[in-house]
């Protein structure tokens, strides 16, 4: 994966006044920790940032006055309704070292005719070297029939990836698509749940009762 440089500048003032003023100013709080230093607290340039992440998992070599900080992210907060940066958790890495990281899982191909696939797991914790982890990791659904099923350990992993979370845990499953009955029988028990009452189409209440008589 290639390396991002972003220039930081030293945070002096905290609180959430203070990290407000950062943002009004079209930057990004963030901290920088990991192998036992202190934590550094830092702005960084809010659009350069916002670019920078949205690979995931990116590698980001950050300079504080002067001294480089080879980081990946750990934490992104946003904002839940503007969906803007509102801090970084940014973690120090080193060559050579690895890391458990959470790689998108990207799903490709047609399954069999009548089915449907069901995304179980939409990352998978992976260990990878830092340098070197996949932005990616793609599953394969083609021509699978319904009943099948991925599991994490039959996902292909790059060279020199390994998986770090359960096994067993299921990425993809492959089920029959439903019959237009099947779809019927299920909405008109879920409305049943919810107290809906369906109103009688002008067909239906056109149509004779059916009688007991022979």
């Amino acid at each position: 994966m290639a390396e991002t440089k972003l220039t930081a500048e030293k945070r002096t003032s905290f609180g959430k006044g203070a990290a407000r003023a950062v943002r009004r100013a079209d930057k990004i709080p963030a901290v920088v920790y990991g192998h036992g230093e202190a934590p550094l607290h830092v702005t960084l340039l809010g659009h350069e940032t916002l670019l920078a992440l949205r690979a995931s998992n990116a590698l980001l070599d950050i300079t504080v006055d002067g001294q480089s900080h080879l980081t990946i992210p750990k934490d992104v907060q946003r904002d839940p309704i503007k969906g803007f940066i509102e801090h970084v958790d940014l973690l120090v890495v080193r060559r050579g070292e690895k890391v458990v990281v959470d790689v998108p899982v990207h799903v490709e191909g047609e399954a069999g005719p009548e089915t449907v696939v069901q995304q179980e797991l939409t990352t998978l914790s992976l260990e990878a070297e830092a340098t070197h982890i996949p932005a990616l990791v793609t599953v394969s659904v083609e021509g699978l029939e319904a009943g099948s099923h991925v599991a994490a350990s039959e996902v292909q992993l790059p060279s020199g990836v390994a998986l770090a979370g359960d096994a067993e845990q299921l990425v993809v499953v492959v089920s029959a698509a439903a019959t237009a009955a099947q779809a019927e029988a299920e909405l008109e028990a879920a409305e049943a749940e919810a107290g809906i009452v369906r109103e009688e189409s002008e067909d239906e209440a056109a149509a004779p009762a059916e009688s007991d008589e022979s």
